[in-house]
């Protein structure tokens, strides 16, 4: 179960972006608070992606404010001067992973880490034994310790999005936002996908934006989603109230590619052994 709101973790005013080719984001506002798990739903070029990029401040916006854990990320078109060091509670999860391929599943891990350490130590990427062996416990926390020393490039596509996940554990990253996860994975690699999401959220009580083109997903594992169409919120509500009658009408003919298969997965749960709580603790 989701942890009660409390206070606003991300909050987003009057958001717009133009590309020369189309109004991305139009006059976008939103709250999300502490320990939500919200879906961003939409097709293709509804703007999801863009969003979440404009919440990391890894793009500036044309207009407006976004503020997130208290601490303002861009203005009116300008980033923070501080955002590296915001950045080390915002981690970002990628839909085709932005792991290293040649370097070893353990060492992307500790990328996580990089925000928070000293600039000499981060270019030199020099890690403490105290740090590796958090990476080797994250890694362990997602079912993929075995492959600690494996390059990258070996890993199945389901375990590269685990390894992204274990980078954000050692990160300790306060809210995640990860950006189509499941898009390119096999129906069960997406579901363990979605249900270490859902663990991390729930046993650490971070606040999770997961973007996604499956309905079914957000109505299974978020209470919450938030409906984009051309760069504007069409719906936010309930994931529950998502009907197909409702997607139709938000979305007309792309409904369909949207909605997928309905409700006859059984509740979200963690894999067995997979108990996040002894390292978000540490």
């Amino acid at each position: 179960m989701d942890l009660p709101p409390t206070s606003p973790a991300i909050e987003i005013r009057r958001l717009s972006k133009t590309f020369p080719c189309c109004k991305a984001l139009d006059d976008v506002n939103l709250t999300i608070q502490e320990g939500e798990m919200v879906a961003l739903i939409g097709a293709s070029g509804s703007g999801k992606s863009t969003l979440l990029r404009h919440i990391a401040g890894f793009v500036a916006a044309d207009a407006g404010e976004i503020v997130v854990l208290d601490r303002v990320v861009q203005q009116e078109g300008r980033i923070a001067s501080n955002i590296r060091a915001q950045r080390a509670q915002i981690g970002f999860v990628f839909q085709q992973f932005n792991l290293v391929n040649r370097l070893p599943v353990a060492t992307n891990v500790l990328i996580g880490l990089l925000y928070r350490m000293p600039l000499w130590r981060s270019l030199l990427m020099r890690f403490t034994t105290a740090e590796r062996q958090r990476a080797l416990e994250a890694l362990a926390a997602v079912g993929i310790e075995k492959f600690a020393w494996q390059r990258a490039s070996t890993l199945s596509g389901g375990q590269q999005q685990r390894a992204a996940l274990a980078r954000c554990l050692v990160q300790e990253a306060k809210v995640i936002l990860a950006d189509e996860p499941i898009a390119s994975l096999d129906p069960e690699s997406a579901r363990n996908v979605m249900e270490l999401l859902a663990g991390m959220n729930r046993e650490r009580g971070c606040t999770v934006v997961v973007s996604l083109h499956q309905v079914e997903f957000a109505i299974k594992y978020c209470r919450r989603t938030i409906a984009l169409y051309r760069g504007r919120v069409v719906y936010d509500g309930p994931s529950a109230a998502l009907t197909p009658q409702l997607l139709g009408e938000l979305y007309g003919s792309d409904a369909e590619s949207l909605f997928g298969m309905m409700l006859d997965s059984p509740a979200v749960k963690l894999p067995a052994g997979k108990n996040l709580t002894p390292l978000l603790a540490a």
